[in-house]
């Protein structure tokens, strides 16, 4: 996993709209990224609704919200139109982004084991180093504690 203090790992993914966003091209601005196991699904629908509420406030302090999960953009593109979210979605699916940012690990369920996402949320400043991490995310006041602690880093 990353850790606070260091640079941020470097991506390029295609977005709901399969135009590329990079890391690099987001230098300047303060970037929440979460990372989330699959559209559509209670807990994932719940932090994106909740993201998408947030994102005027979030935008106001000068940061973009970025969610990113191994669904390919078509199923990005039906979930923010489904649930009308005003978020960017990332697709990656071949993990290389989430290996990269350890977010991708063994889980176990119900006795089975098998790699998958861990629910994490990472702030990083304008100069690209990663300020914030929480990891194994509970949604519930997820989103009211990133804008806090996003607050406290730009105090």
């Amino acid at each position: 996993m990353v850790q606070i203090d260091t640079k941020a790992p470097e991506f390029c993914l295609p977005n709901q709209d399969d135009v590329e966003i990079c890391l690099r091209d987001l230098k300047g601005k303060w970037i929440v990224l979460y990372f989330y196991p699959k559209d559509n699904t209670p807990g994932c629908t719940t932090e994106a609704c909740d993201f998408s509420d947030a994102a005027p406030d979030f935008s106001t302090l000068d940061a973009i919200i970025i969610g990113v999960s191994a669904d390919s953009t078509s199923k990005h593109r039906d979930f923010i139109e489904k649930k009308d979210l005003s978020i960017t979605l990332l697709s990656d699916e071949d993990t290389s982004m989430l290996q990269n940012y350890g977010i991708w690990q063994l889980k176990k369920n119900y006795g089975k084991e098998y790699m998958g996402i861990v629910r994490s949320t990472l702030i990083i400043n304008p100069e690209g180093v990663v300020k914030a991490i929480w990891k194994n995310v509970k949604v519930k006041e997820h989103v009211e504690k990133v804008k806090a602690k996003l607050e406290s880093l730009q105090a």
